[in-house]
């Protein structure tokens, strides 16, 4: 406790205001155990360095209440305190990717923990078993690619809601909106005639994902989507989520290669095992245990993404140079092949979602600086790249006529571009400091919705559109 000091008016505090005080102190160890990569012992430590400040302060005449915002003054901003006991205390970063540092973020309720652990191995295997359910019908992978590949979001993306509904305490107004949104997606995909091998059923493919995915970051904000700071946090969970999926991915590989290997020792092929069970099932389960693992180590994966960013901003900006110059001193006059066209859609892909992930990854309050230049380089490269894109596809149109594959292009690339080119005003006027960073997170939260209309248009009027072809 704080020794009770006299006051400006030489009156000892009263019992008032030291419960005041402590319930500051109370409401200000909350929010520090909230901030990623603060644990409990760490939070222990602030508050005796807080302490210790406010009895100074009121010893030197300070009101309680006055002292301990003095205080919290004096320990510096909370983004500092976090990177800061990150940096000293970096040989816990590995301990906390086991499950102790679950139980170590949230030891004030470990039962809740216990519980969340459990839900997520239960909606894991739920996803894992979705996959298999077809086959039970004579759908099987082997024989009905098409099926699957239209289907591949719905066998986990549900459970993957479903945890986040749950987590985030999500009212039933949300949950029968996913719930709409999941049931709309089943029929879309399987109530339409499609041709074989058709374009619009590989549109679907493609593009349901997209649609879903999004409604998820409606679970993810716990229906709070008019939220900007909600969607900035989901574009950064999607991008963590990305990277956890990648590792378990490889270690996945790695895992496979050698249960089919060890049992081929012995005689027994596994292959048809790994092909048709743990493959297709691990990878649905996988999408589930990743999300948890950056909801429960958050602060651990943070530390690595900015620094994926930096180093693959200047490679990608590099890439697109060399695109630029490449692109008009090989064109033929014919056009552009469409494997072409892919790839380089694919890259502005990836740059776009390299530019939104370093900004989300950024404070709002951070200058400008030499990485923003090389930011601002890498859109405006990605936007001439994306301007030989469009002209690109406009030939095949003008060369060939419309397909629901040209089209879907068209109206990507014009999304893009869109996209692109305000992105590069805005940053632009960051750069001559005339606008802040937090204007251009605000723009890419805004066009989310932009995306998740025109996947839901692609998939739900593409088909009837050209004749489900």
């Amino acid at each position: 406790m704080v020794r009770a000091p006299r006051g400006r008016d030489g009156n000892v505090t009263t019992p008032d205001d030291e419960a005041g005080f402590e319930a500051q102190v109370a409401q200000w160890r909350e929010f520090i155990l909230g901030r990623r990569g603060v644990s409990a012992a760490d939070a222990d430590e602030l508050e005796s360095h807080l302490r210790d400040q406010a009895a100074d302060l009121q010893a030197s005449g300070l009101a309680p209440d006055e002292a301990f915002l003095v205080a919290v003054k004096r320990l510096g901003a909370q983004d500092e305190i976090s990177r800061e006991f990150a940096r000293v205390h970096s040989d816990r970063l590995w301990k906390q990717l086991v499950l102790s540092g679950a139980r170590e973020v949230d030891k004030g309720r470990p039962d809740r923990t216990r519980r969340e652990i459990w839900i997520v191995v239960g909606l894991a295997a739920l996803a894992a078993l979705a996959i298999k359910l077809p086959s039970l019908v004579g759908l099987y992978m082997n024989d009905q690619f098409e099926f699957y590949a239209r289907n591949a979001s719905l066998f986990f993306l549900p459970s993957l809601a479903a945890y986040f509904a749950w987590k985030r305490r999500a009212s039933g107004r949300t949950v029968g909106v996913l719930v709409a949104s999941f049931v709309a997606g089943g029929i879309l995909a399987n109530a339409y005639p499609f041709a074989s091998e058709g374009q619009t059923e590989l549109l679907t493919a493609l593009h349901l994902p997209i649609a879903l995915w999004l409604v998820v970051g409606l679970a993810y904000v716990g229906g709070e989507w008019r939220s900007h700071p909600g969607r900035m946090d989901f574009i950064r969970f999607t991008g963590e989520w990305v990277i956890y999926m990648s590792l378990i991915a490889l270690g996945g590989g790695v895992f496979t290669g050698i249960t089919v290997g060890a049992f081929s020792l012995f005689g027994v092929d596994a292959f048809a095992f790994a092909d048709e069970w743990l493959l297709p099932c691990g990878a649905m389960g996988a999408a589930i245990v990743a999300a948890w693992l950056v909801e429960a180590k958050q602060g651990i994966i943070e530390n690595l993404a900015p620094v994926l960013t930096k180093i693959f901003t200047p490679l990608f900006a590099a890439l697109l140079a060399a695109l630029v110059v490449t692109i008009p001193l090989t064109w033929t006059g014919k056009p552009m092949d469409r494997d072409a066209l892919i790839v380089l859609d694919l890259v502005l892909v990836l740059v776009l979602g390299l530019a939104l992930y370093a900004i989300s990854a950024r404070d709002a309050s951070d200058a400008p600086g030499l990485f923003d230049r090389l930011q601002f380089a890498l859109v405006v490269t990605a936007l001439v790249v994306d301007a030989f894109v469009l002209a690109g596809i406009l030939g095949r149109i003008g060369e060939y006529g419309f397909t629901a594959n040209r089209v879907a292009a068209l109206g990507e690339n014009l999304i893009l571009l869109a996209n692109l080119a305000w992105t590069a005003w805005l940053a632009l006027g960051f750069l001559r400091r005339r606008r802040t960073l937090a204007a251009t997170g605000r723009w890419q939260t805004s066009y989310v919705p932009v995306y998740l209309l025109w996947a839901v248009a692609v998939v739900a009027l593409f088909p009837p559109i050209f004749s489900f072809a």
